[in-house]
């Protein structure tokens, strides 16, 4: 039957699909276009605005001027195998590894996303996107989530889609935490912690846009340093982890997230101190203790954080 009522973007049409970069805001001849897996679509086009300073006899605005783009937003996802390891690279400014393990380096890796709403017919595309910060978050009992936040240079319009003949990078299950481990102060079985509650874990690679004279968009990124923290939260058995804290006493963080059929990503993070400790009671339920921590450079492996896939 034909619907014959007003056609409008639906968000169960969106399409979205990027490519990787041969350099800043610049596709290759022959780009190899992949399906994006997402929850959601946050990344969109701003610009500052002016407004003129004219004094006036009638009390009136003469005039609003636009001024630098900025592109940045989030895309957050259901993190699973092999389906964002493009973008696990631009988090880390690094490739992966001929070993698939991948470490924080200063090797930038952009791509041009593209939004459509195939319903209607109109396509956005981001150019000289690279993650700026990426998070992820483990719970019990669900889905490990991840947001992936980035900036870019520019959005250009059309009716017509600018990537095409995408496929999918990977068709995996999300991971979740029914699956894996994590392990405090080693890295080997007996490290495991029975009683973690939650595990936020934050990259932020403190990147600012270029602004110069004579041209409204960014020039250029520029990246700052990487830094790696998050929050451990488990049940309160007993003080050992408390006292990390209390004497400022390094550690290593070490989780393996595994999906339905053993696909893994693992996480290293050689060399942490806890910044923090709360363990609050405001009720009658089981205590917690949450701990916030800061990664370090570890001199062994020369990162701050290894993830090896899997």
């Amino acid at each position: 039957m034909t619907d014959c009522g007003i056609t409008t973007a639906r968000g169960s049409r969106l399409s979205t699909i990027y490519a990787m970069e041969d350099c800043w805001s610049s596709l290759p001849s022959s780009p190899v276009p992949f399906n994006l897996r997402v929850t959601g679509f946050g990344v969109q086009l701003s610009k500052d605005s002016f407004q003129s300073d004219e004094l006036r006899s009638d009390r009136q605005v003469s005039d609003l001027r636009h001024g630098m783009y900025t592109v940045g937003g989030d895309l957050p996802v259901e993190l699973s195998a092999g389906a964002f390891d493009d973008l696990i690279a631009s988090a880390m400014f690094s490739p992966w590894n001929s070993d698939d393990t991948i470490i924080i380096g200063t090797d930038m890796q952009s791509f041009t996303l593209q939004r459509g709403f195939t319903d209607v017919g109109q396509y956005h595309w981001f150019p000289g996107c690279v993650v700026n910060t990426w998070s992820l978050s483990i719970a019990p009992n669900a889905i490990v989530t991840s947001t992936f936040s980035v900036i870019g240079k520019t959005m250009e319009t059309g009716t017509s889609a600018h990537l095409t003949d995408a496929t999918d990078k990977a068709t995996n299950a999300p991971f979740d935490s029914f699956s894996g481990f994590i392990r405090e102060g080693g890295t080997g079985s007996g490290d495991e912690i029975a009683v973690v509650t939650g595990l936020d874990l934050n990259l932020n690679n403190n990147i600012e846009a270029l602004q110069v004279i004579g041209n409204n968009k960014a020039a250029g990124l520029a990246d700052g340093r990487a830094i790696v923290d998050g929050t451990l939260t488990a049940f309160f058995v007993d003080s050992i982890m408390l006292n990390k804290f209390l004497n400022e006493t390094e550690s290593i963080l070490n989780f393996q997230l595994q999906d339905d059929v053993g696909n893994t990503l693992e996480f290293l993070l050689p060399r942490i101190k806890y910044s923090g400790s709360d363990v609050s009671v405001d009720s009658e339920a089981p205590v917690t203790l949450s701990m916030p921590f800061q990664a370090l450079l570890d001199s062994g492996t020369g990162t701050t954080m290894r993830i090896t896939r899997s």
